[in-house]
């Protein structure tokens, strides 16, 4: 029987993450079971940072980027030294199961917690969304909100200046936020990971949509860790009729308040969380597939196949 649930937040901070915070404790109080948070991710496990949630502890959260619990990466984790002193921490604290909330690096501290015979639930928090086992990530339309607000904007200069904004968005070699900020903002390119990069083939393409095709502006989208865009940008004044600027939007794409798809997916999947833990069930992650909150085991999902944006890629193609 579970009377104690901890949770904690790992990774890079995702838009929602308080939402799920929010879900977890309100559906285990109402269950009966006290909720205890552990601030600063696997670090406050390791240093026993830990404090009581009540219904009032996640008042207001719910609208509120960031974490409330804090964030923080602790590479000694996977020394199994450190899971077992963390595993004595939380047994000296009673807490009989975690929810941990990040990205795949967290899913496998929970997967190893797991095993040493408390039981862990994955919730998929980063802004990349490039966990497999889930359609969407906490915080992904949170962020894409905030970069196509953003290209909006440049786009409007872009207009009035006969320029080419190339514009670097997150992604930690995911091109989901490249792809789905290009069609959303009517761009001329989109190069990420899946697309590959041709730089020629670049400046060839920017080329003709000023020469031939008579555009007084372009927008290219571009996933980080490709290229440098400044030099990009550089080159494409150099040989397109374009001037090129360069617009990294860099860690404001973390902020903000979630959206409202983002509150519901993150409540749904708290839910769902602590059902499991309810049913005995851990060393899963909780996803959603076609609009069904699903789970599944952790090294499943690390091992499955993301979900192909071939058709998103051939539309975004037809749409150009």
């Amino acid at each position: 029987m579970i009377r104690k649930i901890g949770i904690l937040t790992s990774g890079g901070d995702a838009p929602g993450m308080n939402a799920a915070i929010r879900s977890v404790t309100r559906v285990a109080l109402n269950n009966g079971i006290e909720v205890v948070g552990v601030r600063d991710g696997y670090s406050g496990l390791l240093e026993k940072k830990f404090e009581p949630l009540t219904r009032t502890s996640v008042s207001d959260s719910l609208s509120r980027g960031g974490t409330l619990l804090g964030s923080a990466r602790l590479p000694e984790f996977k020394e199994e030294s450190v899971q077992n002193e963390c595993m004595d921490h939380m047994r000296e604290a009673g807490i009989d199961a975690l929810v941990v909330i990040g990205g795949d690096g967290s899913y496998r501290g929970a997967m190893a917690m797991t095993k040493k015979g408390i039981n862990c639930i994955g919730l998929p928090g980063t802004i990349d969304n490039d966990i497999p086992g889930t359609d969407f990530t906490i915080g992904f339309d949170t962020a894409l909100q905030t970069c196509v607000e953003c290209v909006d904007k440049l786009r409007d200069t872009s207009s009035s200046h006969h320029r080419c904004s190339i514009v670097e968005v997150m992604g930690n070699h995911c091109g989901d936020l490249a792809l789905y900020t290009a069609i959303s903002c009517g761009a001329e390119m989109v190069i990420t990971p899946e697309t590959g990069y041709d730089e020629v083939e670049v400046l060839e393409r920017l080329r003709y949509l000023g020469e031939a095709v008579h555009k007084n502006h372009a927008i290219v989208i571009i996933s980080e860790k490709i290229t440098d865009v400044d030099m990009l940008a550089k080159k494409v004044s150099q040989n397109t009729g374009f001037s090129g600027r360069a617009t990294v939007l860099g860690h404001i794409q973390r902020g903000g308040s979630p959206t409202p798809t983002d509150r519901m997916l993150a409540s749904r999947m708290g839910e769902k969380a602590v059902d499991l833990l309810i049913e005995g069930i851990g060393g899963q992650c909780v996803g959603i597939i076609d609009n069904q909150i699903t789970s599944m085991p952790i090294d499943e999902a690390l091992n499955r196949p993301r979900t192909s944006r071939k058709p998103l890629y051939r539309l975004f193609d037809r749409l150009v």
